[in-house]
């Protein structure tokens, strides 16, 4: 049993020396964790595949597979307000401010829960209506449903891991939201295989036990958080004292990435339906591979993320040449992690696709979307750099516009168009790398226009002092 001083001495070491010292080796340390909690994320969906896949039929995957980008709709909405978490937090431990991170945790737990149940009650509302818009083939839109309201159940704990993960990603623990996530991932396993071997639930089983998992790792980093010491502990009986400056800035930077997100998985949704019009394999296929591209973007949001929180801290601490030098250094490891995952996943790319189905049908089409959309990922890796850079400065908006006008302009333009004149499903996935090479060079504008901004701003400082 540990007492209340060995808890916060097993935080202590976890905590990064983000102000001073080298880079390269913190942030590895710092994004390692990060990137594995974001595979075990990933192993939710990819544990239901798998089991519904061998154990039920392709056509409970493609239930999946569909409801796969509504659920990144929610999520990538939560997940980019959590970034406003992460942010103010950041900041406000490189100023020394303890007042203001407090202020800041308790404000992003509540705000947190309010989201969550939010999100529960318009996706529950919306859920008929959302087979619809993605034109789900009859065949599978039982399952489809079924799955989507189950799984939305566990909203409100999604939510609360990903605010309560980004405060404890403010001070460079990485690793609690990890084992959390990981105890967590393991019960979803094996709470698949008992839904469905002995309870015989099939996709409303599966998706029970998601949404207890997500409980699960919500309930261990709330229960962290109040026994730890210091500015970051939630203290229980102050809850309910919202603090309007935190929950403003949480907002100001967290509400344009959510939308980001939000709008480009809602770009994807409009791809996804068109997807569905090719039939239940192409739904499979697409599923599939895309569980496994997923993984691989794991590490590119997570060095991205890690940009956001040592910009954020150094920024706090007006050190803007270092600040630079995270931007620089954090693009060359995402960089040389991604060709290194790439390459390793094409060499074994049909005997991961294997894990998920045994149709070759499915699996020809798995291969079609990772060689249109996992090679050039080097491209997100530009994108998600630069944009977790200019976050961590406080300009969340600038580069989440550059990238909802330009992707979703393009996906739009090219489903509605290209894709009909020649409705192949790889004719649709060309539209993936064609929109990261737009919005890739105007996000390189933009991040040169906000540094140049920034040091003039400065320079008038110091010539006003």
């Amino acid at each position: 049993m540990y007492n209340k001083h060995s808890l916060y001495f097993m935080s202590a070491t976890r905590k990064i020396n983000m102000l001073e010292g080298s880079l390269w080796d913190k942030l590895i340390v710092f994004a390692l964790p990060l990137a594995f909690t974001g595979l075990l994320q990933q192993l939710y969906n990819a544990a239901d595949v798998a089991v519904l896949g061998r154990f039920v039929s392709d056509l409970a995957v493609a239930a999946v597979g569909n409801n796969v980008p509504v659920f990144g709709l929610i999520i990538s909405f939560c997940m980019g307000l959590s970034i406003g978490v992460n942010v103010v937090v950041a900041r406000a431990l490189g100023m020394k401010n303890d007042q203001k991170a407090s202020e800041a945790v308790r404000t992003s737990f509540i705000t947190a829960i309010v989201f969550g149940i939010f999100a529960l009650l318009i996706g529950q509302a919306f859920a008929n209506s959302a087979m619809d818009w993605l034109d789900v083939p009859e065949e599978v839109r039982d399952y489809a449903l079924i799955y989507l309201r189950v799984y939305l159940l566990g909203m409100p704990f999604i939510a609360i891991y990903n605010f309560l993960a980004a405060v404890f990603r403010s001070q460079g623990d990485t690793q609690t939201p990890l084992w959390a996530l990981l105890i967590a991932s393991l019960f979803n396993i094996g709470g698949n295989l008992f839904a469905v071997l002995v309870l015989d639930w099939g996709v409303a089983g599966v998706a029970l036990a998601t949404a207890l998992a997500n409980l699960l790792s919500a309930v261990i980093l709330f229960v962290k958080l109040t026994h730890l010491d210091g500015p970051l502990k939630l203290d229980v009986s102050q809850l309910l004292k919202v603090d309007g400056a935190s929950l403003k800035s949480i907002v100001r930077i967290g509400l344009p990435a959510g939308v980001q997100g939000a709008v480009y998985a809602l770009s994807n949704l409009v791809i996804q339906s068109a997807i569905n019009s090719l039939g239940p394999e192409a739904m499979a296929g697409s599923v599939a591979a895309f569980t496994i591209e997923n993984s691989v973007y794991c590490f590119i949001n997570a060095f991205a993320l890690s940009a956001t929180t040592f910009v954020s801290q150094n920024y706090g601490a007006r050190n803007l040449e270092r600040c630079s030098r995270v931007m620089w250094v954090t693009m060359g490891l995402n960089m040389c992690a991604t060709v290194l995952l790439t390459a390793g996943v094409l060499l074994f790319c049909r005997d991961l696709l294997g894990i998920f189905s045994s149709n070759e049908e499915v699996l020809a089409l798995g291969m079609i979307r990772i060689l249109w959309v996992l090679v050039p990922q080097p491209l997100s890796v530009v994108m998600d750099t630069l944009s977790g850079s200019m976050r961590g400065y406080g300009y969340s908006m600038p580069p989440a516009m550059v990238t909802l006008v330009v992707v979703c302009s393009v996906r739009l333009i090219w489903v509605y168009t290209v894709f009909p004149l020649t409705p192949t499903y790889e004719t649709l996935m060309m539209v993936y790398p064609l929109s990261w090479v737009i919005t890739m060079a105007g996000l390189i504008i933009l991040y040169v226009r906000l540094l140049r901004r920034i040091r003039n701003r400065r320079q008038m400082v110091e010539d006003a002092i």
